[in-house]
């Protein structure tokens, strides 16, 4: 992590989990209170605790499998469906983060059910998600494309190719109906000047991480590491990020993806850049962790 990045995140910890108190009325928010920084900063010293108040529990990682429903996402040359191997993917990737108990995972969806992109980040916000990992396999019109890519959030795009994959991807909610947004503009505002440098941060690193990892064993777009505003990454207090793992509108690509075994190859690097993530953030202990 670059210098900036470091101090940028050590000082983001401070604010992490910001706590809001609201009292609401008539659906709009009365009053908001900001805990002092040296309450916010105990607080964020410590993991939630268990039910029973003693063990603190695991951080929770949200994994994103992408699209679903009504809504196929990309569909390969030989007729197969994004939403599936995503689903697939996503799966392989919580069995394996779970094997070793250090963390809980769960599922934005684990059937094939259409969720907006809105509910997809209220759900990682609610259970109080650690890490937001959303899967995707891309398509383009130039069929000799391929390999995989890791994306964060930002204002502009990193390039022309990625401006419009986060228009496709954000335009999934299109399947869905109107969506109600009950949080005030000034209070989406607070949240994020607060905390988005522990966040983009946080992002940034785990976005590195991935791009070392799966460039490993996968093939790799040319500069793997891209950015655009995702509205699936628009978490303010959730280090997120997006991973495409190849492109559907290739053969190769969409053959593998079908196969049991290459998801769990893909499975295996994104593991190793979870765990090595959460060693660099200090939430899981270096002796703790094992080969992917």
């Amino acid at each position: 992590m670059r210098a900036d990045d470091q101090a940028g995140y050590d000082q983001g910890l401070i604010s992490r989990r910001l706590v809001l108190g609201r009292f609401a009325a008539a659906g709009s928010v009365a009053g908001t209170f900001l805990l002092s920084g040296a309450a916010i900063a105990a607080t964020a010293r410590h993991d939630p605790v268990s039910r029973q108040g003693r063990q603190p529990l695991a951080p929770l990682v949200m994994l994103d499998p992408g699209h679903g429903g009504k809504d196929p996402g990309a569909i390969g040359l030989s007729g197969t469906f994004e939403k599936h191997v995503a689903l697939a993917a996503a799966r392989e990737l919580k069995q394996q983060l779970e094997m070793g108990g250090r963390y809980r995972v769960e599922l934005t969806r684990s059937r094939d059910i259409f969720i907006p992109l809105d509910e997809r980040v209220a759900r990682a916000q609610s259970r109080g998600a650690a890490l937001f990992v959303s899967m995707h396999a891309d398509a383009l019109a130039d069929h000799g494309v391929r390999g995989a890519s890791v994306y964060t959030l930002a204002n502009a795009a990193s390039d022309a190719q990625t401006a419009a994959l986060a228009k496709r991807e954000n335009s999934a909610d299109r399947f869905g109906g109107a969506t109600l947004h009950d949080a005030p503009p000034d209070v989406a505002r607070i949240l994020a000047s607060l905390v988005r440098q522990e966040t983009r941060a946080g992002s940034a690193r785990i976005a590195r991480t991935l791009v070392n990892t799966l460039d490993r064993d996968l093939p790799m777009l040319p500069n793997p590491a891209r950015h655009a505003g995702f509205q699936v990454l628009k978490a303010a207090d959730i280090p997120s990020v997006l991973v495409e793992m190849g492109f559907m509108s290739n053969p190769r690509d969409e053959a593998a993806l079908r196969k049991p075994e290459h998801r769990r190859l893909v499975a295996q690097a994104m593991k190793r850049a979870v765990d090595g993530w959460f060693v660099a953030t200090g939430r899981v202990a270096a002796a703790e962790t094992r080969p992917g």
